[in-house]
């Protein structure tokens, strides 16, 4: 582990440009750390804070603009050079390989000691174990990672980046999943690695830890820093500014159309603790309702009620006039709910098989030959051949596996397979995620003509600029309940965002 102190602004980034298809994820961004310091990154979904951090990590390669370490232009150039210049980064996600040990992962692609031309797994556990003991570490390192709580994967990979010898640690919304004790640990861990010299990123929306923890707070707002802040001048309100500046001038037209249809979802005092605390909301027939809120609001684990991914701890649901107390998603798919998950590659698509096996997945009982456990593939093709054109899918043929496919074309292939199945309701998880501006018009303009043939739709979207033109209403979390209820001309991108921080304004104003 490094120790000491490390020279002020030992890592500084200037002007840092980077496109995506022609648009400035970044514009010129600034930013710089202290060795030691506690650094705070905030800003809305959406505001460039992930690629600033994909840029320092090796993955991305920035446009324009120049990284310094210690003074010197640095180029990062790959992961492993990041993890060279002591740049570690512990991401929401906590890239673990769960069916190894926690300390086969700590030492996962260091070089490792050998003896007799055999890993010397003795040397390792000897290193390991008092940087292990530093983080509090109090499990068995040949423990599975599969067998760890959330909280205690991250004392894994916080040891993992202290093993490597890390002068800066990136924690990309450390508290999500953490308990509140849990979470006190982790600012335990954090002013730890601060007394010895090692800087911390600290990316959050919780407004709490940021005034609780940083010693100063870089905020991004489309892409460009609006403000750096040192702790004097720290507070809630000046935060939420940052965040949210000033009213938008140009945004989509909000959709305002009126919710004549009948109720067809409806969820009371729906709860699973500690993410969803007694949610009510009502779903109407050929209404597009959207689900705002920042990480860790409730609103994924909210959905995974719904499709019956989990059980509620309390409250009920009703589709239509029917109680609706689904198991599994088979009973949800069962009762008329069809789900777009947010992951299609890895959760929605079988990337080897054809744009017909993909789109055909639940369908198959339908093209079945009777008696016979045989499927009509000739009917089968047809019927992904019109849906494809119906979805407007830009394919050689539905015979092409759908790897082949932009990201655009393999969203509209998921969400065609619920096309022609008496659905009630589709929810969609972050519909427009990793599709071009094309695309993601081509994919809005479907849900509205769902909607208008009387479909239900539910739209969860982290970019706040996504909702106002595509839905009806929007729905915003925090903190696992709802917090604001957003439509027609009310129904803008800041009104997403300030209501997503509602319950830190509301500290700040009492």
């Amino acid at each position: 582990m490094t120790g000491g102190t490390a020279p002020a602004d030992f890592l500084q980034v200037i002007g840092i440009e980077k496109h995506f298809g022609g648009v400035r994820a970044l514009r010129g961004v600034e930013l710089a750390v202290r060795g030691g310091e506690v650094h705070g990154l905030v800003g809305a979904n959406g505001a460039g804070k992930s690629t600033l951090i994909r840029i320092l990590a090796g993955v991305e390669a920035p446009d324009a603009g120049t990284i310094r370490l210690d003074g010197e232009a640095i180029t990062i150039g790959s992961p492993h050079r990041a993890t060279e210049l002591g740049l570690s980064f512990i991401h929401q996600e906590l890239n673990l390989v769960t069916q190894l040990t926690a300390l086969e992962n700590i030492v996962l692609g260091a070089k490792k000691p050998a003896r007799f031309g055999l890993i010397d797994w003795a040397r390792i556990r000897a290193e390991v174990e008092p940087v292990a003991a530093t983080v509090g570490i109090d499990f068995p390192l040949d423990t599975k990672v599969a067998a760890l709580s959330t909280a205690r994967r991250w004392l894994v990979s916080i040891c993992r980046a202290l093993l490597g010898r890390a002068r800066l640690i990136v924690m990309d919304e450390p508290t999500a999943s953490l308990s509140a004790p849990e979470a006190e640990n982790l600012f335990r861990i954090v002013r730890k690695l601060q007394r010895d010299g090692i800087a911390t990123l600290y990316v959050s929306h919780r407004l709490d830890e940021i005034l609780e923890l940083c010693d100063r707070v870089t905020a991004f707002r489309d892409g460009s820093l609006v403000a750096e802040i040192s702790r004097g001048d720290l507070s809630r309100v000046r935060l939420i500014e940052s965040i949210v500046g000033a009213a938008a001038g140009s945004e989509a037209p909000p959709v305002i159309s009126p919710i004549a249809g009948k109720p067809v979802l409806q969820a009371t005092g729906l709860t699973r603790w500690p993410m969803v605390r007694g949610v009510d909301f009502t779903l109407h027939r050929g209404e597009v309702l959207g689900f705002a809120g920042l990480v860790g609001a409730g609103r994924s684990e909210l959905l995974r009620l719904v499709y019956g991914a989990d059980r509620p701890h309390a409250g009920t649901m009703t589709l239509g006039e029917r109680t609706f107390a689904p198991k599994s998603p088979r009973d949800a798919v069962r009762a008329g709910v069809g789900l777009v998950p947010e992951e299609r590659r890895s959760e929605g698509l079988i990337l080897s098989r054809s744009v017909t096996y993909n789109m055909a997945l639940p369908s198959n009982a339908r093209f079945a030959r009777s008696p016979l456990p045989t499927l009509d593939i000739g009917r089968r093709t047809r019927w992904a051949k019109d849906v494809a054109a119906r979805m407007q899918v830009k394919t050689p043929s539905v015979d092409t596996p759908v790897q082949q496919l932009s990201g655009g074309n393999q969203q509209k292939v998921v969400i065609g397979r619920w096309i022609d199945r008496n659905l009630r309701v589709l929810i969609l998880d972050e519909p427009s995620r990793g599709v071009d501006i094309g695309a993601r018009g081509e994919i809005h303009r479907m849900i509205r003509s769902l909607a208008a043939q009387g479909l239900s739709v539910i739209v969860v979207s982290s970019e706040p600029e996504e909702l106002p033109g595509l839905c009806d209403r929007v729905l915003v979390m925090a903190e696992g309940r709802i917090v604001e209820s957003l439509a027609g001309v009310a129904l803008t991108r800041d009104a997403i965002i300030r209501a997503s921080y509602k319950h830190a304004e509301e500290k700040a104003i009492a």
